[in-house]
């Protein structure tokens, strides 16, 4: 059994090597990479980040949003025994840098490196504004490469793979995410074939815990959309099966649907609401079903979705009996206390 997330990696690319891992798009078109080719990106990274003194105990941090590039360097950060942080480039994060003075950044753009007082080994995924003389040191994530093999695989299941740094620094460990993503896939069911959208910058703790670990654990597709901008259309043409959120991201769903539907009083209106009524009627529910509910489904992408997760606070009555209207009962998995998750490594978390 895998010990650590890129143990648990090379095992699908050894048992499910030519299935999909993971799509992205660019410029309007998917791109698709198998779990053997994205275990072969991550081992050569490991490789080229070897060769540029990160090793055992260093630390990576990424300031980008949620891009495959990202996530195959956090793999392999840890490949080598290191431990990733990951910040929001939409939050001012200046001040914290200031404290950490980071040896090894990913920044995704310019705007990211502008927020860095001191770095140590520097790599940038957008290089436009970069022509600058303080940024010739930087080095394209294009770039990187060698022909020198990666060193094995790191095994120390109880070594931190994120440090996240919120009121307080909280570590995650590789057995702890281990742990607790074998304990979501046997709740939820999920199988290989689930189809997940990696639509949230992964800054946050919930993300490592209830979506990149199920993740490598299950061995699904995960999905990045061309930008923030875009999740909701490429959401629509995805159809994922397993859905991520947050009680503000449902209500912001909510919200999209209620800014599309037509003026109170109107006969549009009173038909939303007689098709999202309760009915013991079998009729009434297959009309409601067809008319209205099936394409709110199909505006949302939502109309395949099997596996609505929650993380954090509970659903708002308003959204909870709307999305409730609509089949969709997201399952609640609260995040531990901070002081529990920086401490207890080895034992499941309570969900």
């Amino acid at each position: 059994m895998p010990q650590t997330l890129p143990q648990a990696l090379l095992h699908q690319a050894h048992t499910r090597g030519s299935a999909i891992a993971l799509r992205y798009k660019r410029l309007g078109i998917w791109h698709e990479r198998s779990w053997s080719e994205l275990a072969h990106d991550v081992s050569g990274l490991a490789a080229a980040l070897y060769t540029l003194g990160f090793g055992r105990d260093d630390n990576m941090l990424i300031i980008s949003q949620a891009r495959p590039e990202a996530l195959s360097l956090t793999l392999a950060a840890q490949w080598l025994g290191g431990s990733v942080t990951l910040l929001d480039p939409n939050c001012d994060n200046r001040a914290l840098l200031a404290d950490l003075k980071p040896g090894f950044v990913l920044a995704e753009n310019l705007e990211a490196l502008q927020q860095l007082h001191e770095r140590g080994v520097a790599l940038y995924l957008d290089g436009r504004g970069l022509n600058h003389p303080q940024f010739a040191d930087v080095i394209a994530y294009a770039d990187l490469g060698t022909d020198t093999p990666a060193p094995a695989c790191a095994l120390e299941a109880t070594a931190p793979a994120f440090v996240f740094h919120t009121e307080t620094t909280v570590q995650l460990s590789h057995a702890q995410l281990l742990t607790g993503a074998r304990t979501l896939v046997t709740r939820e069911q999920l199988s290989g074939d689930e189809e997940a959208l990696a639509a949230r910058v992964f800054a946050a703790s919930g993300q490592a815990r209830y979506l990149l670990a199920p993740w490598l654990h299950a061995g699904f597709r995960l999905n990045f959309p061309e930008a923030l901008a875009t999740r909701d259309t490429d959401r629509r043409e995805l159809g994922p099966t397993l859905v991520l959120g947050t009680r503000e991201s449902y209500a912001r769903l909510e919200q999209s649907i209620h800014e599309r539907l037509p003026l109170p009083g109107t006969f549009g209106h009173r038909l939303y609401l007689w098709a999202m009524q309760p009915t013991p009627s079998r009729v009434r529910r297959w009309l409601g079903h067809w008319l209205i509910r099936r394409p709110l489904l199909d505006v949302l992408g939502m109309s395949r979705l099997r596996v609505p997760l929650l993380i954090g606070p509970a659903l708002s009555p308003r959204s909870a009996a709307f999305f409730g209207a609509l089949g969709i009962h997201p399952g609640n998995w609260q995040e531990p206390s901070s002081r529990q998750a920086s401490t207890d490594h080895l034992l499941p978390q309570s969900v």
